[in-house]
């Protein structure tokens, strides 16, 4: 009698390493997760006399993977909060009010310290306490290499997405970095200062200084709606897009038309630009400015104060053709300082959820409005870190001066 019961449980142990065994050789096969469950399924419904079970495994969320002989549809019921946090075998007479009273254990699967899964099993209270202690170690086993194994695969996997992901932003960095002019020019009649801060590691907002002639250049604000990889790329071909135009034609307004239809081609309305940009004519002294739904850049000259430009039209890229475009003319323009700007400045939040604000810019320019240019940038950014307190800043901040004295 006593060798029988031992040729069985040899048996069995046979039976279980070759179970094992053949896990161990379908994950270094690297099957998929479905086949791994599959098997985790056949193994414990033919090996041991296991009438019902349920596993539940954590990814963001706890999910039945497996599910046979219940009455309930666990695949479909969520998780008892309390059976989240156990580290220990526990009967389910334990817990009172429950669905899964359908079982007779929950034996949990840990790595490190974190609890992976959960195995609910019924039937084991049928065999002998050694016979129950054996299946128990036996699944724990079972589980536990094909736990890990998902587990493994989810990270590799994210390890992929995390490299793929790097080396796409290494390419819209890159490509974000051509978007801007290498050089402004700072020479005794006309001076120029950018400053950009991006919100993420690529932004969408871009700027630029494009010299037409010996007497005329633009210069140019835009943001995109979106962010990241997508709204870089796009605003790549934005640039593009207006420096090929600005050498078929200086007329801004026409420019502006055909950036609005080159936006709305590509993006199909799903995304549109706010844009400023404005000509000046260093002899004639004259300023052509178009601000489509950007922020109205500020100009200061010694002759009319401060003034806010704002003649233009709507945001590049929601309709075309535009409803309407004014080209704002500016004359006997001498001896002025153009500040223009993305509303990630004006829209920065201090710790009460209060804006910067326009009001609070302007009021800086009445007051400091003379200062080197250099020194302004410095002053504004040191001015909206102290506003904003312990806030972090929500957008893109771009800043553009040009001075012509």
């Amino acid at each position: 009698m006593v060798e029988v019961e031992l040729r069985k449980q040899v048996e069995r142990k046979e039976l279980e390493l070759n179970s094992l065994l053949e896990i161990t050789q379908s994950i270094n096969n690297n099957v998929p997760e479905e086949s791994l469950y599959k098997i985790f399924n056949f193994t414990l419904r033919s090996n041991l006399n296991i009438r019902k079970l349920a596993l539940f495994v954590f990814d963001k969320v706890w999910n039945c993977k497996v599910n046979f002989g219940t009455k309930n549809n666990f695949q479909k019921s969520k998780l008892d909060d309390r059976f989240k946090l156990i580290k220990n075998i526990h009967r389910m007479d334990e817990f009172e009010d429950c669905v899964f009273h359908e079982f007779d254990l929950v034996i949990p699967v840990s790595h490190k310290s974190d609890t992976l899964a959960l195995i609910f099993v019924g039937g084991l209270t049928d065999n002998t306490d050694h016979d129950r202690d054996e299946s128990i170690k036996f699944i724990q086993a079972l589980s536990n290499i094909i736990v890990v194994a998902i587990e493994n695969k989810k990270l590799a996997r994210k390890q992929l997405e995390q490299e793929a992901f790097r080396k796409e932003l290494e390419i819209a960095s890159d490509v974000q970095q051509f978007l801007f002019p290498e050089r402004l020019p700072y020479t005794e009649r006309l001076k120029m200062e950018a400053s950009y801060l991006p919100h993420d590691l690529v932004g969408g907002d871009y700027y630029d200084y494009i010299p037409i002639n010996k007497n005329q250049f633009l210069i140019c604000v835009a943001d995109v709606s979106g962010k990241g990889i997508p709204a870089a790329l796009m605003m790549s071909n934005f640039q593009a897009s207006l420096r090929t135009l600005l050498r078929q034609t200086p007329n801004l307004k026409e420019i502006v038309e055909a950036l609005n239809f080159q936006v709305m081609e590509n993006t199909k309305g799903e995304k549109f630009i706010t844009f400023f940009g404005a000509i000046y004519d260093i002899s004639l002294k004259t300023m052509v400015y178009v601000n489509a739904g950007h922020n109205p850049a500020i100009l200061m000259d010694k002759k009319n104060g401060i003034r806010l430009l704002e003649e233009g039209s709507t945001v590049l890229g929601a309709m075309n053709p535009l409803p309407f475009i004014n080209e704002g003319f500016i004359t006997d323009l001498d001896d002025f300082t153009l500040f223009a700007f993305t509303d990630g400045l004006t829209e920065t939040v201090n710790e009460a959820e209060e804006e910067y604000g326009l009001d609070s810019l302007l009021e800086y320019f009445k007051k400091n409005g003379d200062k080197d240019i250099k020194t302004i940038h410095q002053d504004i950014i040191v001015g909206l870190d102290g506003f904003k307190g312990a806030n972090g800043y929500r957008d893109d901040i771009t800043m553009l001066t040009c001075r012509v004295e």
